[in-house]
């Protein structure tokens, strides 16, 4: 007998763990089901092809479940959830915690890249340094566009020095047992930065980096620019679904204490909308 893994059993496992991990309620009910209904059939053997239709399916009510097909995978199957494993320091400092770039254009504006949200632990300094660089500029651009997302609490670190030196909070993360407010942290006064702001988002802003765009864009603080992003707004954790297969899992809702709902499937939406070829120039331009 063939001990190849079927893609209804990896799915069974897929539901399993969904049921385990998501909040109670309609979406994890609807984003079992349609999984159950696509593939409860499929008999043939798990493909990376077929990971991506399970993914693909799963986006209709979840956007932020993903499958890695590792076809040499050996490691045992998760029983309990792992977590994140700890983030290696030596890799943050060698990409600056992702600080792409820190750049003064010609007519005053600091235009900052970054583009994911390591641990704060490791990346406030080189956060901190960033907009250090930023004081006396005569508006600020934060690009987003490649930022695929991270840990929370750097977005309310990046947060907190455009809203103010004050704590404010931005969300409520709901998970099965238990709920999680996420605020700023209070700062040394005259620490927050006061310029115009514009934060530059795309298809490759995602998860915490559509949180940040989200959070500031709620509270009045920034004009969005560029496109609409994915959608993909639950707290994920990893999970290994078979020696073959990593999933990430959503395992938590956000409720903006603002708008009291999320970006889930509709994205951030920019207030000015530009392709990206000429975003900066429209970024510069709505702050004038």
């Amino acid at each position: 007998m063939s001990d190849a893994l079927l893609v209804h059993d990896l799915v069974e496992r897929l539901t399993d763990w969904l049921a385990r991990l998501m909040p109670p309620g309609a979406r994890r009910d609807a984003l079992i089901a349609v999984l159950t209904e696509r593939f409860d059939a499929v008999d043939t053997t798990v493909t990376g092809a077929d990971c991506v239709a399970i993914e693909q399916c799963a986006w209709t009510v979840s956007r932020h479940l993903a499958l890695a097909f590792e076809p040499g995978g050996t490691a045992r199957p998760d029983t309990e959830s792992p977590g994140w494993p700890d983030p290696d320091p030596a890799v943050v400092r060698a990409r600056a915690a992702c600080v792409s770039q820190v750049r003064r254009l010609a007519d005053g504006t600091c235009l900052i890249s970054v583009d994911d949200l390591d641990a704060v632990s490791l990346a406030q300094p080189y956060l901190d340094a960033a907009f250090a660089l930023a004081h006396g500029s005569a508006r600020i651009l934060l690009d987003l566009r490649a930022n695929g997302g991270g840990d929370p609490a750097t977005v309310a670190h990046i947060a907190g020095r455009l809203l103010g030196d004050t704590p404010t909070q931005l969300s409520e993360v709901v998970y099965p047992d238990r709920r999680r407010q996420w605020w700023t942290p209070a700062l040394p006064s005259g620490t927050s930065l006061r310029q115009p702001v514009a934060v530059i988002v795309g298809q490759g802003t995602f998860s915490s980096g559509e949180a940040l765009a989200y959070h500031l864009q709620a509270r009045g603080r920034v004009v969005v620019v560029g496109e609409t992003t994915p959608g993909a707004a639950d707290h994920i954790t990893p999970i290994r679904l078979a020696p073959t297969v990593l999933a990430h899992l959503p395992e938590a809702y956000v409720i903006d204490s603002v708008t009291g709902t999320n970006w889930e499937g509709v994205g951030v939406v920019p207030d000015v909308v530009s392709p990206p070829g000429t975003v900066i120039e429209a970024a510069v331009a709505a702050l004038h």
